[in-house]
């Protein structure tokens, strides 16, 4: 089993965080990982994107040329990325700053409104668990409690009052895929 994931959005988004919450679940779980973090010129605003690779054997190289899933947070990050997915593959699209749908017929897409059910749970900054939620509940490459795990690990002393909310979010995109 190996898994190639692209994670893109504007800076700000939480698209490392979440690749880096991915990537510790499995970890936690026993597999190989790698996590490589790719930043805009800005901090907040710009491009971000990271690459998580998931193996059950060592992984030769973390470079992604066709990822299996693409997690899109903006459309600058699916125009970029779409065209590079596997036959077949997944995409996963934040439908409030997306609106259309790629031009293939040949992958999968999901779209799911990160931003509105986050800003329903009461904070727009946990749209990227929403978004990490779907991935999990699509593909199944990491258990939910996992990654509850890894947020609790990630979130700092200052911030583990939004652990709630970041659960929730979680299992909101889950929820959104067994719908």
């Amino acid at each position: 089993m190996k898994m190639e994931i692209i994670m893109a959005g504007f800076g700000g988004q939480g698209i490392m965080l979440m690749g880096e919450i991915l990537a510790h679940s499995a970890m936690l779980e026993g597999r190989e990982v790698s996590w490589i973090p790719s930043y805009g010129p800005e901090m907040r605003g710009g491009t971000a994107n990271c690459m998580v690779v998931i193996s059950d054997k060592r992984i030769p190289s973390p470079i992604i040329s066709s990822p299996d899933v693409l997690v899109a947070m903006n459309k600058p990050s699916m125009e970029k990325f779409t065209p590079m997915v596997k036959s077949g593959g997944i995409v996963i699209l934040n439908k409030a700053l997306i609106d259309e749908r790629p031009a293939r017929d040949d992958i999968k897409v999901i779209k799911v409104d990160a931003t509105g059910i986050a800003d329903e749970l009461g904070n727009m900054r946990v749209a990227n668990m929403v978004a990490l939620g779907v991935l999990i509940g699509e593909t199944g490459i990491v258990k939910p409690e996992t990654v509850i795990k890894s947020i609790d690990y990630f979130l700092p002393a200052h911030r583990k009052h939004m652990m709630e909310i970041n659960e929730k979010a979680l299992k909101r995109g889950i929820a959104e895929v067994q719908k």
